[in-house]
Parts: C-alpha cells; structure tokens; sequence
C-alpha cells in the first residue's frame, strides 16, 4: 500500500508541477478542471446517482467551470461571491455536522447533488484565481491545509483523548484540531515574516495579507479560523461516505482512495480565502 501510495503521489506531482510553474495560468485551471470534474463524478456517486448521472455531472461541472471561465477569465470574482459561499460552508457545514450521518439522506437528492455542484465549482473558480494572484499567494493556501491536516494527524496520535466527531470520524480528536491550529500559526508567522520577506516570491502569500494587512490579531484570528474550516470540509466528506458506507470517495487514485479524498479540507477553504484576502491589499 505504502509503495502505491508513493507512485500515485509522484505521478501526481509530475504532472502537476508543471502546470503549477508555468507562465500562464491556464494549463492549471485546465488541469484542476478534470480533477474537480473527477471530484463531481464522485459526489453523484456517493449520493446515489451512479452510473450516466455521475458522468453527467461531472461533465456538466466542467462545462460550468469552463463557461465561468470564459465569462470572469482569471480576474477576481466581486468579494461578495466569496463571502456568500463561506457562509453557505460556516452555516451550512455546522448544520450538517449537528445533525450527523443518518440525516444526510434524508436530504432530497437534488438539493445534495446541488450543494456538491455549488461547494466544488466555488472551490475551482477560487484555486484558479488564487493560481492567477502568484503561486506564492496559491502555495500558501494549500499549505495551510496540508499542515493543518498533517499536525493533527500526528497531534492526535500522540495527545489525542477527547473524540472529535466520533459519530462521524471517529480517529479525530480535539487534541489533534489544536495542534494543526498552533502548527498553522506557526507555519503563517514563518511564512509571512521569513519567506515574504526574504525570498524573491511572486506575490504576497495568504498570511502575508492576514497577519499584515490586517493586522496581528485579526490575521491570527483568521487563520485559527481557516484551520478550523479545513477541519469541516474533511468532516463534511467523512459524514457523507459513512451515511452511505463507504471507506473511499473511489479508487481513482490508487493507495490514496478518490479526488474527494483529497480535496475535501480544501473545498471551504479556498473560498474563505479568497474572501479574506479581498479585505486589504497586502502590506
């Protein structure tokens, strides 16, 4: 399993490394599209629209994907786009946690299709626009996710007694919630103050814009913040696989399970970044 996984993620990163660093930002935007239309087939799946639903669906997300970008191109989309999605997640996503597995399905199938349609287009248009802003800018939201999740993974292990969500996820605890909290402060205060400030980056990063622009209370506060969202976007997929009783969004990506998988802390987050940032310009 452990060698498979490595595979994946180096045929992964092979490819996506180019895309990343290349000089315009389409080849980014068109990569990212295939994987949320991967993502989109996945969510009609696990909400009970397999088959020509599901390709349907994913089709259809990347066909509203590219018409959005036709229409905005890579410009920024107006701030209040950004703020009403992270309301849907911030309202939304703590209703749905409240109310546990057993009532996801109860939800018409439309309205969940829907829900999916809106949370993974709204992430697209924010990664393509970040990928638009720098790749500084763009790294720097996706590291908040990835030390969040990797700080509570190991926080959990080795401090961890008091369940999170054990209804929905039961392996997470607030113990390992806390530590990807401090490890994302401490990644944002490195990040801003070091590599912002001594490096030839392209663009000023998220935390750059927060804990300066912003001002340190309000970025920290902000972050803490981000962190704790990326949580609900990972418990919001675990919620939906366990109301149906699946391990994995899918086998797409061999020893790493589905797109879904892998996205889900990124979906609310990348919104509410977006909508943070557009407070200030950088300082």
């Amino acid at each position: 399993m452990l060698k498979t996984r490595i595979i994946t993620a180096l045929v992964l990163l092979a490819i996506l490394l180019p895309a990343l660093f290349a000089s315009s930002p389409l080849p980014f935007a068109l990569l990212t599209l295939v994987l949320i239309a991967a993502a989109g087939w996945e969510w009609s799946r696990l909400n009970g629209a397999p088959g020509l639903p599901a390709w349907g669906m994913g089709l259809g997300l990347a066909a509203l994907c590219a018409a959005s970008l036709q229409w905005l191109g890579l410009q920024a989309a107006p701030a209040w786009c950004w703020w009403l999605g992270g309301a849907i997640w911030v309202l939304g996503g703590a209703q749905a946690l409240r109310s546990g597995p057993s009532h996801w399905p109860q939800i018409s199938r439309g309205l969940r299709l829907g829900l999916g349609v809106l949370a993974l287009w709204a992430a697209w248009l924010a990664m393509a626009q970040a990928k638009a802003v720098g790749i500084n800018f763009l790294l720097s939201i996706f590291s908040l996710v990835w030390m969040a999740d990797v700080a509570a993974y190991f926080g959990g292990r080795s401090l961890g007694r008091r369940k999170l969500a054990p209804a929905i996820s039961p392996g997470k605890s607030w113990e390992g919630v806390w530590s990807g909290m401090v490890a994302v402060l401490l990644l944002g205060f490195l990040w801003a103050y070091v590599i912002d400030q001594r490096l030839a980056v392209d663009s000023a990063s998220l935390y750059q814009r927060l804990l300066h622009g912003q001002g340190l209370a309000i970025g920290v506060l902000a972050l803490l913040f981000l962190s704790a969202m990326s949580v609900v976007g990972d418990l919001f997929e675990s919620l939906i696989k366990r109301a149906v009783g699946a391990k994995d969004s899918s086998q797409l990506l061999p020893g790493h399970g589905g797109v879904l998988d892998r996205v889900d802390a990124l979906l609310p987050v990348f919104p509410l970044a977006m909508a943070l940032a557009s407070l200030g310009a950088p300082a």
